[in-house]
């Protein structure tokens, strides 16, 4: 006989579906729109279907270089990934034996994660700043004229922007490292050191591949997170703009789908990554549970 279900399990049931619909709904009606025809507006009903808007979007918006915005971000994302997952991992590794003063580390860490970002974001520029004002200040008493008038700003996409992405991304990588090497078995490494291995070797051949599914989670977190980030880039990339950042600005002069199309290829970036993620982690872990069957 088949198990009544209560009527507190339909309730939840609605208010899941309910959950689910607000998390992904808007995305759906992004994705919709984004493939009217030549006709269509901002609102439904749709006029027509096509990728007019695309080829649209492919052609640029006004004065805006979507292709430019497009690889800035791309590379500060593949920067920050990279620094994420090596910075956590050696964190993770520290953070395995007792630290004088590691609690104070960790919680200076962590704290980025409870200040508002416009906040840090104003921080880190007002420092970039500073610092321009020092370099300058430096060169003139040094007498490098030429030096000084070809010098622009620190303010970039790889020094102020990158460090305020790290300043998000970092803390979520640190965690997850703690949980990693909280059900870490160590006799594995201790092992690998009995039968001779080095600090290095008992690490890559050891180590890292126990661990290599959850760090590659890493990488995607640091990759989406500064992806999609908009208010710790607002006040400390410079002159340039990141893909969200000119995207943020379009809403108030873009009054055309390809907004939407804009939109959609940026929820498509997301979506490949998080998606070779997946596929990598699960390849590693299949690879780990062979080696380990008889």
């Amino acid at each position: 006989m088949q198990e009544q279900r209560s009527p507190a399990f339909w309730l939840l049931a609605a208010f899941f579906a309910l959950f689910v619909l607000f998390m992904y709904g808007p995305m759906l009606v992004i994705v919709v729109l984004s493939f009217q025809g030549p006709e269509g507006g901002l609102t439904f009903p749709m006029r027509g279907v096509s990728l007019h808007w695309f080829y649209k979007l492919a052609e640029g918006l006004g004065v805006v270089d979507i292709g430019a915005a497009l690889k800035r971000s791309l590379g500060l994302g593949l920067a920050v990934m990279a620094l994420t997952v090596v910075l956590s991992v050696l964190a993770g590794l520290a953070f395995r034996k007792k630290l004088a003063g590691g609690n104070a580390l960790f919680f200076i860490v962590v704290a980025s994660l409870i200040m508002p970002s416009i906040i840090v974001s104003l921080g880190i520029g007002l420092e970039f700043r500073l610092l321009d004002t020092g370099i300058k200040a430096a060169l003139e008493t040094l007498g490098m004229q030429t030096t000084l008038e070809g010098y622009g700003t620190s303010l970039g996409l790889f020094t102020s922007a990158l460090g305020a992405h790290l300043t998000w991304t970092l803390p979520f990588g640190l965690l997850i490292m703690f949980a990693i090497f909280n059900r870490f078995n160590p006799a594995y490494e201790e092992a690998a050191r009995d039968l001779g291995a080095t600090p290095w070797q008992a690490f890559s051949q050891v180590v890292l591949p126990l661990i290599a599914p959850s760090v590659v989670g890493i990488g995607m977190f640091g990759f989406t997170l500064s992806w999609d980030e908009i208010a710790r880039t607002s006040q400390a990339i410079g002159d340039v703009n990141t893909l969200p950042l000119e995207l943020q600005g379009l809403t108030t002069t873009v009054t055309t789908p390809s907004i939407y199309a804009l939109g959609t290829v940026t929820m498509v970036v997301s979506f490949l990554v998080m998606g070779l993620a997946v596929g990598l982690s699960s390849l590693l872990a299949r690879r780990q549970r062979a080696k380990h069957t008889p």
